[in-house]
């Protein structure tokens, strides 16, 4: 303007030069309005006497880019047409400079606001671990991407907006006023930007916060920082610092703004509850280890007495034969004690006799009382583990490393098992379905989450003393061995298993290695199928109390109950027969087929199924029948009796049944049929 510019822009409304945009004329003083003339001399500072308004014309597009206002001609009253030539002819040739020098303005403001705006992006979203130094970072941003003077942010929390910080700052107490109350409640009701030009003016502003602190408020943009559909937040700016009031360019950029808002505050805000989860997790993970936690003097007792010898508990301990459930439940740590000790681990590994005792401690601790899933479980596992290593020729087709840990996954694979199994976990919709249904065996890898907790408690890492290779190698056979013991996991690898059975085991084979030790943890968790009858049966009723235990919850829930789980439906040895055809069997066949000292498994396997086929022949016979399967086990068999025999009716009742099951195994024997019965039996004994 005049000889000079001014630093700030000054912005003329529309209506003051709209005959000259419209119809492209050249209009006087005389043809302003009064009212707009006095609004051209406040917003210009001059007192304007003459004024000649001169539309500026792009001769390509016939439009008209601007207009040239010659104000006050200087000797004379009045602006000539000779004025508005030499206007025009000094505008003809300067335009597409002027029209090309506006576009590249535009395209570098353009430059600078993106830039800006991936810088915004990127300040914000270092601070997603603090929700509060969010908010200042954004009140700070837009400030000065929309130069305003004070910014105030809310968030919606149940209906009310909640500021905890103002102006940049964290106050001691926060403010919640209605979701409806003022212009920040407005916008959190629409959704929509409220650019008020005269706060003063508005309705819905209220001056007596200005009254009692002594600031004045000119002008406020207000806009919503939504999540999609939904508002999060309101962002308040107040008085623009360059301006008369925000304009149509600070709403587009408080637009842009918000959904970086939106997105930083609502990932801070996850991230928050999260981290609280974390620290209630971690927390209560504290609380069980004190539960858990093994007492000094406890430890010593068993570490100051010498650890017995493995016949000292049973001179038949190291048979096939033996069921180490006959072991009195307090022996059993050191049994444990004796194992390790009789298969050369805690010289090879240089444990400290201390450590191991505390952490065999600990994850006795660590099991829950599940009628069959409990400690005793485990250490019948471990026991076979050991039973393994003496009867296989040390297992020397592992290493030292993984016999190690084969051993330690056998005595934590069940770790904190509820007396449900995964498929529970999932339909149910609990919390450990929710953190690992996604990578499927949910149970196993609680088990191995578990087992990791205690190595992590001090004084309980029987792993310290290995290098820092082997001790990242026993952890991962670790949590292999125990995701091993998922029965659907089993099904999925048994067909290499009988191939490799059949093709020869390859020591130099890395997957035949890999299938060994699933195989080996599999059959220490079925162990109690290769016991004597009464330990199997007895194991049996065990397994279906905690079954029926999980189908009367299904049934509480409203959720399908399988047959197996149901105790008014299940037939036992039905069952039985079916777990020991299509799993037991199979695995303990490809056994024997690479280890043929465990022919004595198989033998043992084939003989309970013979009794089980037996007691199934005799239910049908007798026609035994009753609204609780349990009851089965208090049935006196007389094919369990030595000496007596069944009458001749009994006898040809039997040939019958047995005929009956001919007819169906024949029935059954296509492989769609036998891979239906394999998945009746996933969860099944594990």
């Amino acid at each position: 303007m005049g000889n000079g510019h001014s630093a700030n822009v000054v912005m003329i409304p529309l209506c003051c030069f709209n005959c000259v945009l419209t119809n492209k004329k050249t209009i006087t003083v005389d043809d302003i309005k009064e009212s707009h003339l006095t609004e051209l001399k406040t917003k210009l500072g001059v007192d304007i006497q003459t004024m000649l308004c001169v539309p500026i014309i792009n001769q390509a597009t016939s439009k008209v880019v601007g207009v040239a206002c010659a104000i006050n001609k200087r000797g004379a009253k009045k602006h000539t047409n000779a004025d508005i030539d030499v206007i025009r002819h000094c505008f003809r040739y300067t335009v597409p400079v002027l029209t090309s020098t506006l576009a590249l303005q535009k395209e570098r403001q353009l430059k600078h606001e993106t830039q800006c705006m991936l810088q915004v992006a990127k300040n914000l979203f270092t601070h997603l671990d603090d929700v509060y130094v969010l908010l200042r970072e954004i009140m700070q941003e837009a400030r000065n991407l929309t130069q305003a003077e004070r910014c105030s942010l809310f968030l919606v929390e149940n209906e009310e907006l909640v500021a905890k910080v103002f102006d940049g700052q964290l106050e001691s107490g926060e403010v919640r006023i209605p979701i409806t109350h003022g212009i920040a409640g407005h916008v959190a009701s629409t959704g929509k930007i409220l650019n008020i030009k005269d706060a003063y003016s508005h309705p819905l502003f209220y001056r007596g916060v200005d009254d009692s602190t002594g600031f004045r408020t000119r002008n406020i943009l207000c806009f919503p920082i939504m999540d999609g559909p939904a508002v999060v937040g309101i962002a308040e700016l107040c008085n623009k610092i360059n301006g008369l009031f925000f304009t149509k360019h600070d709403e587009d950029v408080a637009s842009a703004f918000s959904i970086y808002c939106g997105i930083s505050i609502v990932h801070s805000l996850l991230y928050k509850k999260m981290k609280d989860a974390q620290y209630r997790s971690t927390l209560a993970n504290e609380l069980m280890m004190y539960h858990m936690k093994v007492a000094e003097d406890e430890t010593e007792n068993v570490v100051s007495k010498s650890v017995p010898s493995v016949s000292e508990f049973n001179p038949r301990m190291a048979n096939f034969t033996f069921s180490p459930r006959c072991i009195p439940d307090g022996e059993t740590i050191k049994a444990c004690l004796s194992m390790f000790e009789d298969m050369g681990m805690v010289n090879r590994w240089r444990i400290n006799r201390s450590t191991l005792a505390k952490f065999i401690m600990m994850v006795k601790r660590g099991y829950r009382d599940p009628p069959y899933h409990n400690w005793y479980h485990a250490f019948t596992v471990g026991h076979f583990c050991y039973l393994l290593y003496k009867n296989l020729n040390q297992l020397n087709a592992l290493s030292d490393l993984e016999t190690f840990a084969l051993f330690v996954a056998c005595l934590c694979h069940d770790l904190d098992h509820r007396g449900t199994n995964n498929s529970f976990q999932v339909h149910s919709q609990s919390v450990l379905a929710a953190l690992y249904s996604s990578e499927g065996s949910v149970m196993e890898r609680h088990h191995f989450a578990q087992a990791m907790c205690i190595l992590n408690t001090e004084g309980c890492n029987i792993f310290e003393n290995l290098n820092r290779e082997d001790y990242q190698k026993a952890l991962d056979l670790v949590q292999d061995n125990i995701l091993a013991t998922d029965v659907a996991q089993h099904l999925r690898i048994h067909k290499d298993l009988e191939q490799m059975a059949k093709d020869g085991y390859d020591v130099k084979n890395p997957k035949h290695h890999q299938l060994l030790m699933c195989m080996l943890m599999t059959c220490s968790d079925l162990s109690d199928q290769t016991k004597n009858w009464s330990t199997t049966k007895k194991i049996a009723e065990l397994i279906y109390h905690e079954f029926f235990s999980q189908g009367d919850l299904e049934k509480a829930m409203g959720l399908e109950t399988p047959e197996m789980f149901d105790r008014e439906k299940a037939c036992i040895p039905e069952l039985q027969i079916g777990f020991v055809d299509h799993i037991v069997m199979p695995l303990y066949r490809v056994l024997a087929k690479v280890f043929p000292e465990a022919k004595v498994l198989v033998d043992a396997v084939e003989s309970n199924r013979r009794m089980w086929h037996k007691l199934r022949d005799e239910t049908k016979a007798r026609r035994l029948s009753s609204t609780n399967s349990l009851d089965f086990f208090q049935i006196q068999f007389k094919s369990e009796m030595n000496g007596q025999e069944l009458t001749e009716e009994e006898e040809n009742q039997l040939a019958s049944c047995r005929e009956e099951e001919e007819e169906e195994e024949e029935g059954d024997a296509s492989p769609g049929a036998t891979e239906d019965g394999k998945r009746d039996h996933n969860d099944n004994h594990n």
